[in-house]
């Protein structure tokens, strides 16, 4: 015998293997009537990224939904993998190109047709495009899933979008670096529409955005606070009192720091060619894209 130490052990460390192209995430353990999302990016290593984790991770794993991250440089021609060129007029930075982002874009459906279902939704995240809100939201979880293309650098060759039919939605008035942290938000909000995925049903019913306004203060233990107190009427037992104390304090938080909420709730006519056009395929104006 010796006094040596024992040789620490592997804690199950593997050695990672490179695969052709990125497989899809959870795939395997879909469910049949899963809700799909495709995502089609120059970083596919980003997902599932806050995705895999809480409630939306639980659900990828028991197959309510499933994940694949398409790398569109595998689209590419040429030996180097160019998705990319210098913009047409001249300009900084470069731009996507369409021939190779076309490619992933038609890929992705081809899937669709291969399993037989309706083609899904594609949207071109950008600033430009219409906003994206909880209706639209809504549509999309009633869908079979949606294909999502992530920008870069200056955005995507106006042609693929016109030619692909590309709806562009924006998800605020502000730019990112990239498409996929926009993608990951939207596929978020879409999630907790669909059946299983929340514990409680329940609980996007009275949520912001659900009946127009925003959602109500929320209070919980203790009662007191720093001097703060819980108000009289959530601990009164009266539900009626309640649920009106909590309608008034929702109309009154939309009326001053939503004044357009507050329009279209209190006209809806003033919402008649708002969200119920937002899922048109129509190409965007001209204009700089969303990278």
């Amino acid at each position: 015998m010796t006094d040596e130490p024992p040789k620490p052990r592997s804690a199950g460390m593997l050695r990672p293997v490179v695969s052709a192209g990125p497989r899809p995430l959870m795939a395997e353990r879909a469910r049949p009537e899963a809700w799909r999302a495709t995502v089609l990016t120059l970083f596919p290593e980003m997902f599932p990224g806050p995705l895999g984790h809480s409630l939306m991770g639980k659900a990828l794993k028991d197959g309510l939904w499933s994940l694949d991250a398409l790398d569109i440089r595998r689209f590419a021609t040429d030996k180097h993998r160019t998705v990319d060129d210098t913009p047409a007029g001249g300009g900084a930075g470069m731009v996507m190109r369409a021939d190779v982002v076309g490619a992933a874009v038609d890929a992705a459906r081809r899937s669709d047709a291969v399993r037989g279902e309706q083609a899904r939704p594609a949207l071109y995240l950008s600033p430009r495009g219409q906003p994206f809100d909880q209706a639209m939201a809504a549509r999309l979880a009633a869908a079979e899933g949606v294909i999502l293309l992530c920008g870069r650098y200056e955005g995507v060759d106006q042609r693929v979008i016109d030619g692909r039919a590309l709806v562009e939605v924006s998800m605020g008035d502000y730019v990112l670096s990239g498409g996929e942290i926009a993608a990951m938000a939207l596929i978020d909000a879409v999630l907790r529409l669909r059946p299983g995925v929340l514990g409680n049903a329940a609980s996007v019913e009275e949520e912001s955005f659900a009946r127009g306004l925003l959602e109500h203060p929320q209070y919980t233990r203790p009662h007191a606070w720093e001097g703060r107190e819980i108000p009289e009427v959530l601990t009164s037992g009266n539900h009626a009192r309640i649920a009106e104390w909590r309608r008034a304090e929702a109309e009154r938080l939309t009326r001053t720091r939503r004044p357009d909420l507050w329009r279209a709730y209190s006209d809806p006519r003033a919402g008649e060619t708002g969200p119920e056009q937002s899922d048109t395929n129509s190409p965007g104006a001209p204009g700089r894209q969303q990278d």
